[in-house]
């Protein structure tokens, strides 16, 4: 099997979804992401808002400093991310200017997604795939706010 055959979007999703995984376990709300560059994960987060008490500590800000970090550069440009839940307009304005190349989410997010906005937020470059595992994403989400109300 070729490597560009094994590494798909649904395979890189399904290690953002660990990440979101490791959130859940912490009990913050579970979206998680991968920066992945010439079919290498170069960043890796998951939301931990209630731990470092950071609003804007959301799995795309981690995932985009680590990468950042990685490469020595704050420009991604030549990168992707796969996040399980659709950036909200902080971290679109973030992927932004990393100049990110490609943005894949699994779920999208009605009430609080860049998408749900008249202004474009992400790199004029920047495309952009959703639903890649949705129906995984969501119902991580679906479990973890049913969690709660309980």
């Amino acid at each position: 099997m070729a490597e560009n055959e094994i590494y798909t979007d649904e395979y890189f999703m399904k290690i953002a979804l660990q990440e979101a995984q490791k959130a859940f376990a912490e009990e913050e709300v579970p979206v998680g992401a991968v920066v992945v560059c010439n079919n290498k994960i170069i960043g890796k987060g998951y939301n931990q808002t209630e731990r470092l008490v950071d609003v804007t500590a959301h799995a795309e800000m981690i995932a985009i400093t680590a990468a950042a970090n990685y490469l020595g550069s704050k420009y991604l440009d030549n990168c992707t991310i796969y996040v399980t839940l659709e950036p909200c307009a902080m971290c679109a304005g973030a992927l932004n200017w990393a100049k990110i190349s490609k943005v894949i989410f699994g779920a999208s997010d009605a009430k609080n997604g860049f998408s749900t906005t008249n202004t474009r937020l992400l790199h004029p470059k920047t495309e952009v795939k959703s639903n890649v595992l949705k129906a995984e994403c969501e119902t991580l989400l679906k479990d973890f706010f049913s969690r709660l109300r309980d």
